[in-house]
């Protein structure tokens, strides 16, 4: 495993979900492996963030930083060349992308038709490129980190955690399977939804499942929106992202009520105690720049739009790594309190 690799920064990563936009989180993942200094121990990733999460192990498995870094490329140009037609086009100053009214309409259509009637015969190109990128036999044995996918069980609500000894296509699939767009994807009898419904990402397995003190988490959704909503359409949007981050701000909220009730006791402390007050929290997110894409960019499968959004999260992982990695192992460079309360 890449984890404990001496002279090394071992962390955890915690990667949302938020379809189109992961591609941030491929600029995030693509600084950081350029740059050298962090390992990983444990990957805990959501829809976006499980693709991410998924390629970037089978890259470290089979070519090490290189490779994961070719890895990930490989992927988002995939995906940005698997539909049979353009579905985004870029705005004129080539900072925002726009889907195209036959794909607008498409998605108005999801609101009255099931899944089964647009897409009876079930296709989705995400498994191909899946299936054609990543030996997944291989990765359940020889994963080079601890890996952690979120799915959303459609019958009980429950978060269905698969590790890396799970991994399969369809347990990917599953954690980015869009109930309005997809049919549930059957695991052992069980049918699945996006693992954002909860857990976006599930930080808790990095807590007790890892032994690096640090969790960065890469965030795609706002931790706090500008104006309320009153069209029915941002409405919808929003109740949309409310939904998926629910879970997310209940367990982080957790964590900083815990590491506070730890910090403040003064009989002697045990096991969970210490791993609480030893524990560093870092974020990378692009707040302000995430506002300003519609919701509707979620879907924009094009690889002028994920540039766009690599070259940000290169940018944020850059400054991030100049600004805390000497906080690394030693302190949390965000106020947990602050930001979830």
């Amino acid at each position: 495993m890449l984890f404990g690799k001496r002279g090394l920064q071992p962390i955890n990563l915690a990667l949302q979900g938020g379809g189109a936009h992961g591609a941030f989180t491929w600029g995030v993942l693509d600084q950081l492996l350029e740059d050298g200094r962090t390992n990983f121990e444990g990957v805990s990733g959501t829809s976006a963030g499980a693709m991410n999460a998924v390629v970037l192990a089978h890259g470290l498995m089979t070519g090490g930083r290189d490779g994961a870094r070719a890895a990930l490329h490989n992927f988002w140009t995939q995906v940005a060349g698997s539909l049979p037609f353009e579905i985004a086009t870029p705005s004129r100053d080539g900072q925002n992308v726009s889907l195209v009214p036959a794909f607008k309409m498409m998605m108005q259509w999801a609101h009255y038709f099931s899944p089964q009637q647009l897409n009876p015969f079930d296709l989705n190109p995400l498994r191909k490129i899946l299936l054609a990128q990543i030996d997944f036999e291989r990765l359940r044995s020889e994963s080079p980190v601890k890996l952690f996918i979120a799915a959303t069980n459609a019958n009980s609500g429950k978060v269905r955690l698969f590790r890396s000894p799970e991994i399969s296509a369809d347990a990917i699939l599953a954690s980015a399977c869009l109930p309005t767009m997809a049919r549930p994807v059957e695991i052992d009898g069980e049918p699945y939804w996006d693992g954002g419904y909860a857990a976006n990402p599930a930080v808790y397995p990095l807590f007790y499942e890892c032994k690096s003190s640090d969790i960065l988490m890469v965030l795609l959704t706002p931790l706090l929106h500008k104006g309320t909503p009153h069209t029915v359409q941002q409405i919808k949007d929003r109740v949309l992202e409310l939904a998926f981050n629910s879970t997310f701000l209940r367990e982080m909220r957790m964590f900083a009520h815990a590491r506070e009730y730890a910090n403040e006791s003064i009989f002697q402390i045990g096991r969970l105690e210490r791993r609480l007050l030893r524990l560093n929290f870092h974020v990378i997110d692009a707040e302000e720049q995430m506002y300003e894409f519609k919701t509707e960019t979620k879907m924009a499968a094009n690889m002028g739009f994920f540039e766009l959004l690599k070259n940000m999260g290169r940018e944020r992982a850059r400054a991030w790594l100049q600004a805390s990695h000497g906080d690394i192992g030693k302190r949390s460079t965000v106020d947990l309190a602050e930001l979830f309360y």
